[in-house]
């Protein structure tokens, strides 16, 4: 018979095959006990880890995509305030350039317009000691007509001026142009055109002359007020400032016989000359253009400043076009920019709703991790059920 030794007092006794088989039944149940629920609190812990992991993974997950949208943001923030900051002061560049080229061209004119009282001025001056001059050489050329009156009718008016200028064109003018007038698509012509100009090409003057004879058969009987209207018009259409007429019609008229008699009350800029005084017109007219030459070339750069002002206005508008379309291109980007943004905010937000539903699918697992029991693992499982009914029966009899 087979004896056992009790674990308290070492003292060895007999026992039955049959205690012996139940004996073994009860430590083998223990011990399938003692197996399951090391492996159902394993299986807690690896649950937990399992939990803890997933969380920390979650939040990581959460912080990193928060930062990286914070940092796009601030970044798009940062374009647009660049934007806005660099349209303002091209603005600015700009209305300080006009307003300094607005300045500039009033400080130009007022300086100009002293410029010119004193020019003004100092040409009164001039022009009145030149007048006092040319009284005293009509003077003499009307004693020079009486000596001269009887070489006329031996030679053409025209061809007397002509070799009356000629005699001075290399020493008094010697860049003038003087030539007979043999233009006629307008239907009349003068008879010689004098024209000056200064080496940048500014006209100094231009005469339009019309020569009449008191031997010419076209001007028998007639008067020197019968070819004003005609000069006139030909002084238009050739685009000469003045027109002269050189005659010697009314031989006995006090008016025409006491030098140069100025027509200008019945058309512009109009003289009528005896032969005598020629050149004497040509040199006054030219001197008096000469003191308004400068007036001219003012008029002339103050023209050229006018077009570099309106291009500049021009540049300046197309430069507020361009620009007013890269802004209109930089809002678009930026509302593009917003769209994405939100898009993102929308991503993100669906994203945690995934993660809430993880984390109740987590949660619901872990409360049917705590539900589980013995006798729930073992319901419909006759077997097990008859090897607990066994284990706790044998722990209500047998002492320990």
């Amino acid at each position: 018979m087979p004896e056992i030794n009790c674990p308290h007092c070492g003292r060895a006794f007999p026992i039955d095959a049959a205690s012996y088989a139940d004996i073994v039944s009860q430590v083998r149940t223990k011990e399938f006990d003692a197996a399951l629920q090391e492996r159902l609190h394993l299986a807690e812990q690896d649950k937990r880890t399992a939990v803890e992991l997933a969380e920390a993974k979650i939040a990581n997950s959460l912080k990193d995509e928060a930062a990286k949208q914070a940092l796009e943001i601030e970044r798009l923030t940062a374009e647009v305030r660049a934007a806005a900051t660099e349209r303002q002061l091209a603005v600015t560049t700009a209305v300080i350039a006009v307003e300094k080229q607005r300045d500039a061209l009033e400080r130009d004119l007022e300086a100009k317009a002293n410029e010119q009282k004193l020019l003004k001025s100092s040409l009164q001056e001039a022009h009145a000691a030149e007048v006092k001059a040319k009284d005293e050489q009509i003077a003499y050329y009307k004693d020079f007509k009486a000596k001269q009156s009887t070489k006329m009718l031996g030679e053409t008016l025209e061809l007397h001026c002509e070799n009356s200028f000629n005699q001075i064109r290399a020493t008094a003018f010697p860049t003038a142009y003087f030539e007979k007038d043999n233009d006629a698509r307008t239907g009349s012509k003068g008879d010689y055109i004098f024209r000056e100009t200064d080496a940048a090409g500014t006209e100094i003057v231009s005469i339009m002359f019309e020569m009449k004879n008191e031997a010419d058969a076209t001007a028998t009987k007639k008067k020197n007020e019968d070819f004003l209207r005609e000069l006139d018009k030909d002084r238009n259409e050739k685009g000469c400032e003045y027109a002269v007429l050189v005659s010697l019609l009314e031989p006995d008229s006090d008016l025409y016989n006491g030098g140069i008699v100025d027509v200008s009350h019945r058309f512009p800029k109009m003289f009528v000359v005896r032969p005598q005084a020629f050149i004497p017109i040509i040199t006054l007219l030219r001197n008096a253009a000469m003191g308004a030459l400068a007036y001219k070339q003012e008029l002339a750069l103050v023209r050229a400043q006018s077009v570099d002002v309106t291009n500049f206005e021009r540049d300046l508008e197309a430069f507020k076009s361009a620009f007013g379309k890269n802004y209109d291109l930089a809002a678009r980007r930026f509302q593009t920019a917003i769209d994405e943004i939100d898009k993102s905010i929308d991503h993100l937000q669906k994203t945690k709703e995934a993660l809430l539903g993880s984390e109740r699918n987590l949660r619901l697992a872990n409360d049917k991790a705590q539900d589980v029991t013995i006798k729930k693992l073992t319901r419909g499982n006759a077997t097990m059920q008859t090897k607990f009914a066994e284990l706790e029966a044998g722990t209500n009899t047998v002492a320990p």
